[in-house]
């Protein structure tokens, strides 16, 4: 329970430091140099790191498919809340962290919107002749906030270690894969994938400190009921 404690604490920090680089952004080495001279914050580092890495359509357009897998677990985890609540015929007997799931999911859908209609950065590139709201990287928001979910449901529900093994390496290989084909594509600027592992991060911690609590806490219940009918 301790390490718990600290994990939602670590979390809390990185909202934190979200809310922090979100301000950062705004009112440090802020400079006219993005298309139709908008206003980018770190421009020096910025530009230096867009130059550096250079553009690669190839690399965009192949995370940008990949984003896909983790809205496939999103429905897949939704079927199966759905598959419980069926079976159960009842909303409170649908297991508590895949309710709060779906919580943590619609907030993080919610957090990409929100940033959508009050964009910070516009992408240092325009995408089929438009230019769109780019801070925080969506597809690393998206990736860094799903991914994790995955390997903290298979090690929940699935005993068998080779599964554990296969399931976890996957989701650091595939994460790893996306933030960096997003970071060197050079569709987004650096400063906007910085913006979405601080928020994914402490968000996921988050999720996980309360699904922990939860079925803790649902399991006591249980335990209690089941002693006092004995």
């Amino acid at each position: 329970m301790k390490d718990n404690r600290k994990r939602v604490l670590f979390g809390i920090m990185l909202l934190a430091a979200f809310v922090l680089w979100t301000i950062l952004i705004q009112h440090i080495d802020v400079q006219r140099v993005g298309h139709h001279e908008t206003d980018i914050g770190f421009a020096t580092f910025n530009t230096w790191f867009h130059r550096m890495t250079g553009v690669h359509m190839l690399i965009y357009t192949i995370t940008d498919w990949l984003g896909l897998v983790p809205i496939l677990i999103c429905m897949c985890f939704g079927l199966l809340g759905f598959v419980q609540l069926v079976k159960r015929r009842s909303l409170l007997r649908v297991d508590p962290d895949i309710l709060l799931l779906g919580v943590y999911y619609v907030l993080v859908i919610l957090g990409y919107l929100l940033f959508e209609m009050i964009p910070i950065n516009y992408r240092p590139i325009l995408i089929e002749g438009n230019l769109e709201a780019s801070y925080p990287s969506s597809t690393t928001l998206l990736v860094l906030s799903v991914m994790p979910t995955l390997k903290y449901q298979v090690d929940r529900r699935m005993a068998n270690p080779m599964i554990q093994n296969v399931i976890t390496i996957s989701v650091i290989v595939f994460s790893a894969f996306m933030v960096i084909g997003r970071l060197v594509s050079g569709v987004h600027w650096a400063t906007d994938i910085i913006g979405s592992v601080f928020l994914s991060s402490g968000l996921f911690l988050i999720y996980q400190f309360l699904a922990d609590y939860t079925v803790l806490k649902r399991m006591h219940i249980e335990s209690e009921a089941s002693n006092g009918v004995q």
